[in-house]
């Protein structure tokens, strides 16, 4: 089996990498922005067609949530025609397309944990873009995946390698603790993935680790499991004052999974553990 991935020097493109060389039979290609420019309809076909993947999986998108509601077209162009030509690229050769979406898709008022039958009601561009992105890939290519996931770590520059690094140079840090979420690990989004591919199980499907959390108490543990003296002190999102809105409560629930193929992700308490020791 081929299969592409784009966005390969990121995080959820790395592990994806990592677990698919420790399977046989599988010939990977990854792609990076530098090779491979998703927003160009032309590069994309040029692309998919001279290499004919059975699988393209598009981990790459424009993330910074902040910068999406500054740069509105390069968001749009990343986040939704990126997906849209990737989608249609593959659907002329027959092949399949897993595109990774996000919590925010959803408006993050609601105290009730969100599965796939929920409406969507995004309230920034990050969302709208990710958002019209699932609707194109669907409406594209009926051998797709969408997977949506939230709070992603894992080998790269991220939230929890962040706060480790201001603990070395700050006596006490303010973290928000009036967004709850799931703190969720790129090992089990990934093997997720790869198990949905496996099982050609199409559709669309909430992906993150078991539970919730602030990032406040998220932050804690991590000290907690890396022995940090860093005093973390809890605040509110409006202190921050940050351009894009974020979702007060946006705890996913792998509610297809669960219906489907069985929910494979850990606890985010066990899956951080791992990752920090």
């Amino acid at each position: 089996m081929k299969i592409l991935i784009t966005g390969g020097n990121g995080q959820l493109g790395r592990e994806l990498a990592n677990q698919y060389k420790e399977k046989k039979g599988i010939d990977l290609i990854l792609t990076y922005s530098s090779d491979l420019d998703i927003t160009s309809t032309k590069d994309v076909f040029s692309f998919v067609n001279l290499n004919k993947p059975d699988v393209i999986i598009n981990c790459a998108a424009l993330t910074v949530v902040d910068k999406c509601e500054t740069e509105i077209e390069m968001a749009y162009k990343i986040n939704t025609i990126g997906p849209k030509n990737l989608a249609t690229a593959a659907n002329e050769i027959g092949a399949e397309i897993v595109q990774v979406s996000t919590d925010y898709v959803f408006g993050g008022n609601l105290n009730k944990s969100l599965t796939e039958f929920d409406e969507v009601n995004p309230q920034t561009i990050y969302g709208k873009t990710k958002l019209q992105g699932e609707i194109l890939v669907k409406n594209l290519n009926s051998k797709h995946y969408i997977v949506r996931t939230a709070w992603l770590y894992g080998d790269g520059k991220n939230f929890v390698k962040t706060m480790i690094d201001l603990s070395k140079t700050n006596k006490t840090l303010k973290v928000v603790n009036d967004q709850r979420g799931t703190p969720t690990s790129t090992v089990d989004l990934a093997r997720v993935i790869i198990k949905l591919v496996e099982d050609k199980n199409y559709g669309l499907y909430h992906c993150t680790c078991k539970g919730e959390s602030t990032w406040y108490e998220f932050t804690k543990e991590i000290f907690r499991l890396k022995g940090i003296a860093t005093e973390v002190l809890p605040c509110s999102t409006d202190e921050l004052q940050r351009p894009a809105k974020r979702p007060e409560y946006s705890v996913l629930r792998n509610y297809m999974l669960e219906l489907t193929t069985g929910d494979i992700t850990r606890t985010w308490q066990e899956a951080i553990k791992e990752y920090l020791l």
